[in-house]
Parts: structure tokens; sequence; C-alpha cells
């Protein structure tokens, strides 16, 4: 299968169906326990060109990053940065509901600057998932992201989250129904490379360079 822009594949079923999410909103499931390469790739190529005029919305929680953005990316016009704080006082149940506020409301103010969204224009990145899991009941952490995953496709945004766990893990099963795609990342011998399985369709690529 070949490879578009942005590391995309080209297969007919597969580009269709892509196309459809970039112009109706998506939520990508970044998953991989152990690529951080893979994660940092996947990352920069799903926040888009910087010259495409995006409006990038990041979510940072504790632990180690494996957002590919640099300083650059997040720095600037069109840029939205929220940082999750659990020990910022409140019940735990709170904090999740802080956490999308604060991310609906930093998708709200980038929509009133741009005066409006073009498709795709807003791209969202969370890294991550993880240790959201370590301290919160999946149930509430599911109803959180069913919060920011609407606001993503109300704008039409392109959101993908980070996940470091195997495809197969209980947190992937629990959470993938909210997703458009899950996207796998792993390290090959030539490097980071990536496989894409879409909810529409049932359709799946294979093992791709990044």
């Amino acid at each position: 299968m070949r490879l578009g822009r942005g590391g995309v594949p080209e297969s007919t079923a597969f580009s269709q169906q892509l196309s459809e999410l970039k112009r109706e909103g998506c939520n990508l499931l970044v998953v991989g326990q152990h690529s951080g390469g893979g994660h940092s790739g996947a990352c920069r190529h799903l926040l888009g060109d910087d010259c495409a005029g995006r409006r990038r919305l990041f979510t940072f929680t504790q632990g180690k990053r494996v957002c590919g953005c640099s300083r650059d990316d997040i720095d600037g016009d069109g840029r939205e940065i929220v940082r999750f704080d659990p020990d910022a006082g409140g019940a735990a149940g709170d904090e999740l509901g802080a956490l999308g506020t604060d991310i609906v409301d930093a998708a709200d103010a980038l929509e009133a600057d741009a005066d409006g969204f073009e498709p795709a224009e807003l791209r969202v990145c969370v890294d991550s998932l993880g240790p959201l899991f370590v301290e919160h009941d999946p149930e509430r952490l599911f109803k959180l992201l069913h919060v920011v995953t609407a606001r993503v496709r109300q704008a039409d945004g392109m959101g993908h989250y980070h996940l470091r766990v195997d495809r197969d893990s209980d947190h992937v099963h629990l959470l993938e129904p909210l997703f458009d795609a899950v996207v796998e990342v792993r390290d090959g011998d030539d490097g980071a490379e990536q496989r894409w399985h879409l909810r529409s369709g049932d359709v799946s690529t294979d093992w791709l360079t990044l």
C-alpha cells in the first residue's frame, strides 16, 4: 500500500474514508507501548503543516511526554495549551470535569479568534491518557473523552490522543467506541511504523513506515 502526503496510505477505501473524516471531524487513538518514536512521528503528521494555518490545541497530563511537537509548534499565534494538574485540589471527578471544561473553552477561544473553523483547521493533541487511567475511574475518563471528542467533531477538527499501551489492552477496548480510528505505532527494522484501523467499514492497513 502506497503512502500519500503525511505518511497516509493511498488505498482507495482508506483515502476515501480519511477524506470524509477530515471533512466531518475525527478523533484518533494513537497506541503502542514501546515506541516513543512512533508516537512522536504520528503526532507530527497529525498536527499538520504549520504553513496551512492550523489552529492547535495541546493538552498535557503528567508523566513522560510522547508528543512530537517542538517549542515552535507550541508557541505563537493560533495555539492554546491546557495542562492537567491533579494537585490543584477537588474531588477526582471534579478534576476530570474541570479538565474537560478547560479543553472545550480553549477550543472555543481558538474558534472565536479564527471567526469559525475550516474543516481540519483545528488540530488537537492530548498527551497522554495513561496518567489519567492511573488516578481516575475508567468510566469517568470515558465521560471526559466523550465531551472532548464531541467538541472536536463539532469543529470539524482532527484530534489525536496518545495512550502508550498495546492494541489489545483493556483500556483500548474501553475507549475505542469513542474514536473514528485506532493508529498503532511500533519500532520497525527501518524506523517507526504505523498501522491504521478505521471503525467505519472495518478498514485496516498494513504496517507502513512513518
